[in-house]
């Protein structure tokens, strides 16, 4: 590590991974479910693909960014933490309405795993900046 390195950037970029890898599995699964038809997206998996395209797109530079020190990767992280805390709680709502799409167990954990890790990984930003003050 670098002397412009916090000790918590090693963590930072390893929450990011795992986030991203959680998060664009759990979009392999939708793709499984037909995510699409549950939003009511018009255009199906055409749509859903070039969506994911760009999503997964913008997360790789995300963790270039942030393994460079630009503060894209840091408003990146916190898109992820927002979106592993939103998918987890926008499929809940769904599976506790009744809905059965996203009930199989790697499903489950995969949004669980999403939520748990976007808690960490808000928890070491937030740790970060009060570092770096």
């Amino acid at each position: 590590m670098n002397g412009s390195q916090s000790p918590t950037r090693p963590a930072l970029l390893w929450l990011y991974l795992l986030n991203a890898a959680f998060l664009i599995t759990h979009e392999i699964d939708a793709a499984y479910w037909q995510e699409w038809d549950l939003f009511g997206l018009p255009g199906g998996i055409q749509l859903f693909l070039a969506l994911n395209l760009l999503i997964v797109l913008v997360v790789l530079y995300g963790q270039q960014a942030l393994v460079r020190g630009r503060p894209a990767g840091t408003v990146m992280s916190w898109v992820l933490v927002a979106g592993g805390l939103s998918a987890a709680g926008i499929h809940s709502y769904f599976i506790f309405s009744g809905d059965l799409a996203f009930r199989l167990p790697m499903s489950v954990f995969l949004l669980a795993a999403a939520f748990a890790v976007s808690l960490l990984q808000g928890a070491a930003l937030v740790d970060a900046w009060r570092r770096s003050r």
